[in-house]
């Protein structure tokens, strides 16, 4: 049988980082910290609504319109009809891998 690998706990990745580099722990927890306020600056409704990380992924939110409600043909049974329901307006993120991270597997 092959042995079953955990991944990393959050812990686990800031000691890692912060031996590696040579800063401490609390410095790495502050870089995570201030990334993720950047991010939310870069995605929120002031930002451009996208952002970039160092090559390895990108992160773009897409605002949907809402819909109203409507009848249209059931794509299983051509011969009805079916309710589609309203939707309220929101927005997705999408986070696509760039070529480095894909070409990491």
């Amino acid at each position: 049988m092959s042995e079953v690998v955990k991944a990393m706990s959050k812990t686990e990745v800031l000691t890692s980082l912060a031996e590696k580099t040579g800063l401490t722990r609390k410095d790495v927890a502050n870089v995570f910290v201030e990334l993720s306020a950047l991010i939310q600056k870069e995605i929120g409704k002031k930002g451009p609504g996208t952002f970039g990380l160092a090559g390895l992924m990108k992160i773009q939110v897409i605002r949907k319109p809402a819909t109203k409600a409507t009848t249209r043909k059931n794509p299983f049974k051509p011969d009805e009809m079916m309710e589609v329901k309203a939707k309220p307006a929101r927005s997705v993120i999408k986070v696509r891998a760039l070529k480095s991270l894909k070409d990491m597997v």
